[in-house]
């Protein structure tokens, strides 16, 4: 976790709730994800990026903009992301819908990335942790995912082999979402209602 987000009290997985259905909570904050889970880590080049790209794709992200520009349907307990947040992503139709409540459990700004990670709770089919990322570096602007989890649903389980194709093309998903809001320029939200 960047120096950033600990001055701004962003970062700290202590700092929240105590629901969550695993033990290794923050971990999607450093570089070594535990053992024990499936591992995903994702990176989508969203094109050449300047300080503000970064700044306006990062405070969409922050601000569940990216998710709507991707037609994610979510409730959220607060507009942006900070520690504590709880959000429910809502996934599929009918009796295929999934509802995955999760809390944001850190939040990370800096000069190169803006980030947040959210942890699983009781009623999710996982267990774990996802991080979503916007990445500026030379080669330009990036939307990066890490992620650790387990099935917890039997049917999950039993698809256990398929899980990494549905969480890729979810991620590509949000990709385009935070392309659509790089594309718009500085005006991410122009006709656009949160679901």
């Amino acid at each position: 976790m960047s120096a950033a987000s600990r001055a701004t009290g962003e970062g700290a997985p202590d700092a929240v709730g105590h629901e969550f259905t695993y033990g290794e909570v923050g971990a999607t904050a450093g570089d070594d994800l535990p053992p024990g889970y499936a591992h995903l880590r994702v990176r989508h080049h969203l094109g050449p990026g300047s300080r503000d790209d970064l700044e306006l794709v990062g405070e969409a992200l922050l601000s569940w903009r990216v998710h709507a520009r991707a037609r994610v349907q979510l409730a959220t307990s607060a507009p942006a992301a900070a520690v504590g947040v709880r959000v429910t992503t809502r996934l599929g139709v009918g009796r295929l819908r999934l509802v995955e409540p999760c809390e944001v459990i850190w939040v990370e700004r800096s000069d190169a990335k803006v980030a947040f990670g959210y942890g699983t709770l009781p009623g999710h089919v996982f267990t774990g942790e996802e991080a979503f990322a916007i990445e500026r570096d030379a080669d330009g602007l990036w939307f990066t995912a890490v992620a650790f989890s387990r099935p917890v649903a039997w049917w999950a389980r039993a698809l256990r082999l398929l899980v990494p194709t549905f969480q890729r093309a979810y991620l590509a998903w949000l990709a385009r979402g935070a392309r659509a809001v790089l594309r718009s320029g500085h005006d991410p939200v122009a006709g656009l209602t949160l679901p």
